[in-house]
């Protein structure tokens, strides 16, 4: 579940999707940003770590693959998660044994559930870092550990309270999973994946679950220790997951270098973040050189690249346009669109990202 990440999942108030930060906090891009209480002001340019030249591109021959848009993927409300209710600039959401208030700019529209349904909390987040002491979140029964246990399709984790509103899940997330481990259930092969900006985990978990040989890389320490203990707890020590602290764009390109391949690779970048040693990141920029080098070490029989793409001021099609012209010659699919999470109160859809993911 793809992460704690991005440069503005900073609590600022009430921002619409598309002015913050893919949220990730400040650990989980694989180009990241210090979180609020670390900032510091941007080096000197002859002091940051030298930009290195833009990948050279041209244009792919052949022919496009096919296009399915716009594909609506949907999460539903399940035993594990539910957006309850949401409105007035805020969504009341259902973890496991914890009900949830967070901003979510985009609920633009009333709530549907009355007051009381939504005092009942037990967690809110405010925003004021110096609010009752406890970070950024409000417990109104009773103070709450930074942890707590989590279920994802049978899957055990921790769901932690961030100092930046996010929980380490992202359950809009689920429908890829869940298309991911049926390509590598079906594939009857070995199948090997990459997850780029890999935050907490939970998408290598479902693929290693399902047969695959993962690759799991963040540029945060800390996110990766957290993904490490997501994985002893859901019971999946033996499985074959490689844990790399690492630029992502930077451990993509040396493994072009080395002949590395992988059928299946996952990213989700943040809008803009900063590398473990100063690499800047922005998404509009740099986006279609990664998603080059993507193409670039797929193995020749390759199943999927998924991208996802957070708090941008973009269209869809303009993602999906990337991604046609990048897998032009490999034939396949290019299905395009939103991840949405279902409400139950009154059945309103949340859009949280786009998504463009190329399909053999």
């Amino acid at each position: 579940m793809k992460s704690f990440r991005d440069k503005r999942r900073d609590g600022r108030p009430h921002p619409t999707r598309s002015e913050q930060a893919r949220p990730r906090d400040a650990f989980a891009a694989g180009r990241q940003q210090a979180a609020p209480a670390e900032r510091r002001e941007a080096k000197p340019m002859d002091r940051q770590e030298a930009k290195p030249a833009p990948r050279a591109l041209a244009r792919r021959e052949g022919a496009l693959p096919a296009e399915r848009l716009p594909l609506i993927l949907e999460v539903a409300p399940n035993a594990d998660y539910t957006l309850l209710d949401s409105g007035a600039g805020e969504k009341l959401e259902q973890y496991g044994p914890y009900r949830i208030v967070r901003p979510e700019g985009q609920a633009i529209w009333q709530r549907a559930l009355p007051a009381r349904e939504w005092e009942r909390a037990d967690a809110i987040f405010t925003g004021d870092t110096d609010e009752e002491g406890i970070g950024r979140w409000r417990f109104p029964k009773a103070p709450l550990g930074e942890t707590w246990p989590m279920k994802h399709d049978g899957i055990d984790y921790l769901g932690r309270f961030t100092s930046f509103r996010h929980v380490g899940v992202f359950p809009e997330q689920a429908s890829h999973w869940d298309h991911m481990a049926g390509l590598i259930a079906s594939a009857k092969r070995p199948v090997k994946v990459l997850n780029l900006f890999g935050y907490t985990g939970l998408a290598s978990l479902v693929a290693a679950r399902a047969g695959a040989e993962v690759t799991h890389v963040d540029a945060s320490k800390k996110a990766i220790g957290w993904a490490r203990e997501n994985q002893e707890m859901a019971g999946l020590a033996d499985k074959p997951i490689r844990w790399i602290v690492e630029d992502a764009v930077k451990f993509a390109e040396r493994e072009e270098r080395r002949g590395s391949r992988y059928d299946i690779v996952l990213f989700d970048p943040p809008a803009y973040g900063r590398g473990p040693k100063g690499e800047v990141w922005q998404l509009f920029e740099d986006l279609p050189g990664l998603t080059d080098l993507c193409r670039s070490i797929l193995t020749p029989k390759p199943l999927a690249v998924v991208l996802t793409a957070y708090s941008i001021r973009a269209s869809f099609f303009a993602i999906h346009a990337l991604m046609r012209d990048t897998f032009a010659g490999m034939g396949g699919t290019v299905e395009s669109g939103e991840l949405i999470i279902r409400e139950k109160s009154a059945g309103r859809a949340l859009s949280t990202s786009l998504f463009s993911r190329w399909v053999a």
